[in-house]
């Protein structure tokens, strides 16, 4: 199979590629030059570098090379996509006919203009399947009952704050929400978390928004999670099964369970 694969920052382009040769397939990269990693040239069959907003030229290249299913892997800060994107004409004018300027509705609005193209935005995690939570315990350390109150208590916030594009964690310590995720990603929102909560423990609850696709923006947690979690006092990590990608998932779930760190999956609300 060949695939078109977008890559954004982290580990999960890196994996995704890794898996990809594992399974015989050809995929050619397309690295945001603002945000991947210059290890997925070694890995990809073929890597082009555009810049954040080119849309016209990702068309190019996906015609050029005959590629029919892309896949976004890696993260995008929404930062970068609000404040220093430079539109070329075709993404200028989608953008100006977006109703909502948020990051749902851009990428679903380049997802449009991709399939007019004959081009498919297939799910994010097929080559990753593996790596997704599960549903119930995945550390030997269970909750205690006081981290399952407010962990029930933060996934309520987190499906009330589902369909309004402004991230996809919380972070609660007694039955308090203490911040929302923003623009700033999850790690940062747990900083500005840990300087609220008072020596308090806080619990990190990740949803998955409400929709019925996972083509893009797919929660994600991994070792630099656990490592954030640990400096900020963050005891628990509740995440939806099926729909989080746990990346290097051995070594994140062995951190977790030596800093007695404890991580659950639950069913996707609305699932």
């Amino acid at each position: 199979m060949k695939y078109g694969l977008i890559a954004g920052n982290g580990r999960f382009p890196i994996l995704a590629l890794e898996e990809a040769r594992k399974l015989g397939h050809e995929v050619v990269a397309i690295g945001i030059q603002e945000e991947a990693p210059k290890e997925i040239e070694a890995l990809a069959a073929r890597t082009y570098w555009i810049s954040l907003g080119a849309l016209s030229r990702l068309i190019e290249i996906l015609k050029s090379e005959g590629i029919s299913e892309l896949i976004m892997a890696g993260q995008v800060k929404h930062v970068q996509i609000f404040s220093h994107i430079r539109p070329d004409w075709r993404l200028a004018k989608l953008i100006w006919n977006l109703d909502a300027k948020n990051t749902d509705a851009l990428i679903g609005g380049v997802a449009k203009v991709l399939a007019d193209e004959g081009i498919t935005l297939r799910d994010s995690t097929i080559l990753l399947k593996p790596l997704l939570a599960d549903i119930g315990p995945m550390t030997k350390r269970k909750l205690t009952s006081e981290e399952e109150r407010d962990i029930k208590y933060g996934r309520r916030v987190a499906a009330a704050l589902s369909g309004f594009d402004i991230g996809q964690s919380v972070a609660i310590a007694e039955r308090a929400c203490l911040a929302v995720e923003a623009m700033e990603g999850t790690d940062a929102m747990l900083e500005r978390a840990a300087s609220l909560a008072n020596g308090r423990d806080i619990r990190l609850v990740k949803g998955s928004r409400r929709r019925q696709h996972m083509q893009f923006d797919v929660p994600v947690a991994g070792p630099r999670t656990i490592e954030t979690m640990k400096r900020t006092n963050a005891t628990a990590l509740a995440v939806d099964a099926g729909r989080t990608l746990l990346l290097d998932r051995e070594e994140m779930l062995a951190m977790a369970q030596q800093a007695g760190i404890a991580v659950v999956g639950y069913a996707p609300e609305g699932d």
